[in-house]
This record gives structure tokens, C-alpha cells and sequence, in this order.
């Protein structure tokens, strides 16, 4: 037996001791905490290293993003801004309720040794593909900040890597808007998500948001502030211009996932409701097609499809239709798998890493179809020399007796600039 196993018995014979004749003792905390630590080290300690490095390149690329674009800082979902401030700390928590069940001989410690190693490993894999994801999304806000793009959505001067919340009005806005002063390109986080509902008429109307593909990236030239499309079921979020999916692991080409898609149907206000009370993973379970034996004759009009996480991609690329789709893999991708992707019209940016550089082609793209989309602009951020001269010009007129909106005094200027072209573009070249 092990060293660290032999230490860790020892604690929990010590720990069902104190929770039987002092359950309330600061003692039995401070060796449940040590169950937890020796535990988490040993069953995913060389996970954790490796993620501890991953995190020490992620911050640092918090700070240049924040310093390019001139932001008060990155907003975070809550497990992932736990997981980031400290990792080992967090998965520790996740062993909460089960080392206390194993204190008190609620659980054998093979059951816990099940459950834990389970939660264990779920969470760091989950908390290091956000990690990745976010990586790759900041690196490329990083690049465009050095080219001159600015954040002008939102306004409160955060890059957001959260959307809690955001669907709440019914719309689906972007996590950024960027802008280099007239183009402009907007950046989604796995955007489609469900909008709120109270009856079966919403829930009908909506059901396509919950079953939606949902690629790690959607991007759009443009202002884009909402792109909910519900007239159109089949289709109902606004055809992207770039699909970016990132991957972490090195084998991702291989691994299979359940997807359901748009193949589930909708259910009625009322069965959501009393499926939730049946609990919600036995809710979800049917909801969401989740193979579960009680569930399996009321759902087969439902079942998904298991695919290969290189299928999915294709199916994202074939069910979107964007001008790009782009997929940013860590590791290096097979040459089969790179050419059956290719031949779909995915591009593969493969052996990135961590290294910026890699993703400048990537950026190359976003920023054409920023720039390919100024019909669609329907704003030009004005510097803060352009807005006082503005200011000026307007306070002239007013002067005058001319009290005129800012857009008016805009166009008309503009206007008397374009008869005297030859005259500005002498000024301009000066």
C-alpha cells in the first residue's frame, strides 16, 4: 500500500472517531481538510501541476488584455473564477459533502473513493477546457487591441467571459463588441442559450435555444447586439461569419460525445414544470434526451446521435454555414484528421499552445469580417479630439440660433466636406 494511502486510512479512522465523540471539534475540521488535500494531490496531482502552469500563462495574458485595451480587468462565470484564483483550493471543495458522508460512515471508502475521484476528474477537465477556451478568446482580443481596436461593448470596461444572466430581456447579446473606430467585429462566448419563459406558448417559441448546437465561438462583423432569430426555428441565432472551436486535450479528435441538437422536440410548460419536480437530473435526463432506463420509452421520439468530436465540428460548420469556421487545437492534429477537416472547409490552426503568434491568422480573419461588414455598421466611435471638435462646432451653432442634433451637425459637415474633397484630402496628406 501506498505511503500516502496509508496516511490517508489513518486520517479517516481518525476522522469517524472525532465525528462520533466531537463532531463540533475544530479538530475534526482540520483533518477532514487534510483528507481532502492528500486525497486531491494523489488522484489528480500531475493534472493539477500542469494546470497550475496553464493558469500562470492564463493571468498573465489577463493582465496584457487589460493593459492593451486599457479594461479594468476579466469577469469570470463563478466555478471558473474559483478555479483560476486557486485550483487546488477548488477541487478540494468539491469533496465537501462527501468527505463528511465518509466521516460519518455514510459512505464506504470505496464509495468514496468512487464519487470523489469522479468529481475530481469531471471538474479539472471542465475547468481546463474553459481555461483554454478563454485563453484563445483573450489572446485574440490581445491582438486586435494591438491593432487599434478598442472595447465599445459593454461599457462598463470589463472583457466578459461570463453570460449569466444575459438572456434575462429575451435577447442574446455579445460578451464584446470591438472597434477600430468604424469597423467592427462581435465576439460571443457559447452563445446560444436559452431565454427566459413563463408559459407553454414561450416555451414553444424558445425550445430551439435549449437544443441549439453550441460552438465555443460565434463571431460577426459588425455591432451585433442580438442574435435571436425565433421567426426562423430551425435556424434561431443569426448566421455567424466565424465559428472558432477550441481544443485542449490531445486526443480530443477521438472522443465521443451525445449530441441532441435540434433533433429533440419541444415539450409543454406544464411537463417541463412537473419534471422538475421530479428532480433535476431526472428532468434534464428526458428534457435533454440523457439515457436513464425510467426515461427511455417516453423519449425515444428524442434520442440523440453519438459522434466523434471531429463529426460535431463538421456538424457545426454544415448546421451554421459561416464564412469561416476555424478550429485552435492545443496539440498537434493527425494529418487525416487535419485533411478530413480540411475538405470540409474547416480551417485547422493546430500545435498552438499557449503561444499567441499562432493565432495571428485567426485575427486576420475576424478583422475581415469586421471590415467586410460597414454597410452594417451603424456606428463610427468617435476619438476624444473628434467629439470636443464636435462639441465646438455644435455650441458655434447654437450661437447662431441653430439648435441641431449631433447627428444633424455630423452629416452636414460631412456633406461640405465631400464638396471640398480635394481640399480635405490636402489637409489629411499634410
Amino acid at each position: 500500500m501506498s505511503e500516502w494511502r496509508d496516511r490517508w486510512l489513518s486520517l479517516v479512522e481518525k476522522a469517524r472517531e472525532l465525528a462520533s465523540s466531537e463532531p463540533e471539534s475544530p479538530r475534526l475540521t482540520e483533518v477532514l481538510e487534510e483528507i481532502k488535500a492528500i486525497y486531491v494531490r494523489a488522484v489528480v496531482g500531475g493534472e493539477l501541476r500542469r494546470a497550475k502552469r496553464w493558469l500562470s500563462i492564463f493571468r498573465r495574458l489577463e493582465d496584457e488584455v487589460s493593459s492593451v485595451l486599457g479594461v479594468k480587468g476579466v469577469m469570470k462565470p463563478k466555478e471558473f473564477k474559483s478555479f483560476v484564483q486557486d485550483p487546488e483550493l477548488h477541487l478540494r471543495k468539491k469533496l465537501f459533502i462527501y468527505v463528511h458522508d465518509l466521516a460519518r460512515g455514510r459512505l464506504s471508502v470505496e464509495e468514496f473513493e468512487s464519487k470523489a475521484s469522479a468529481a475530481l476528474k469531471t471538474s479539472l477537465m471542465t475547468n481546463q477546457r474553459s481555461l483554454y477556451q478563454s485563453w484563445v478568446y483573450l489572446a485574440l482580443v490581445a491582438i486586435l487591441g494591438r491593432r487599434g481596436y478598442r472595447l465599445v461593448y459593454p461599457d462598463d470596461a470589463y472583457i466578459h467571459l461570463e453570460r449569466s444572466g444575459r438572456q434575462k430581456s429575451g435577447l442574446i447579446p455579445p460578451n464584446s463588441v470591438l472597434s477600430d473606430g468604424f469597423h467592427a467585429v462581435s465576439l460571443f462566448i457559447e452563445a446560444p442559450r436559452p431565454l427566459g419563459w413563463e408559459d407553454s406558448r414561450d416555451l414553444s417559441r424558445i425550445w430551439s435555444l435549449y437544443v441549439a448546437l453550441r460552438p465555443d465561438m460565434l463571431a460577426y462583423g459588425g455591432r451585433v447586439l442580438n442574435i435571436v432569430r425565433l421567426e426562423d426555428p430551425s435556424s434561431p441565432i443569426l448566421r455567424p461569419d466565424v465559428i472558432i472551436e477550441c481544443k485542449e486535450l490531445e486526443d480530443w479528435y477521438d472522443r465521443v460525445r451525445e449530441v441532441k441538437g435540434p433533433l429533440v422536440k419541444p415539450l409543454t410548460a406544464e411537463e417541463w414544470r412537473h419534471r422538475w419536480l421530479q428532480g433535476l437530473w431526472d428532468g434534464l435526463a428526458d428534457v435533454l434526451g440523457v439515457s436513464r432506463e425510467e426515461a427511455e420509452e417516453r423519449v425515444k421520439e428524442r434520442r440523440g446521435v453519438r459522434l466523434r468530436d471531429r463529426q460535431i465540428v463538421v456538424l457545426y460548420k454544415r448546421f451554421y454555414e459561416p464564412k469561416h469556421m476555424i478550429l485552435v487545437s492545443r496539440a498537434r492534429v493527425p494529418s487525416e484528421v487535419r485533411r478530413e477537416l480540411r475538405e470540409e472547409g474547416i480551417e485547422v490552426v493546430d500545435g498552438v499552445g499557449f503561444r499567441i503568434g499562432r493565432l495571428e491568422g485567426v485575427a486576420d480573419m475576424l478583422e475581415d469580417v469586421a471590415k467586410e461588414s460597414e454597410s452594417r455598421v451603424d456606428f463610427v466611435e468617435l476619438s476624444d479630439e473628434a467629439k470636443a471638435l464636435l462639441l465646438k462646432l455644435r455650441a458655434e451653432l447654437l450661437s447662431r440660433g441653430l439648435a441641431v442634433s449631433p447627428q444633424k451637425v455630423v452629416e452636414e459637415a460631412l456633406r461640405l466636406a465631400l464638396s471640398r474633397a480635394d481640399e480635405l484630402a490636402s489637409r489629411i496628406g499634410k
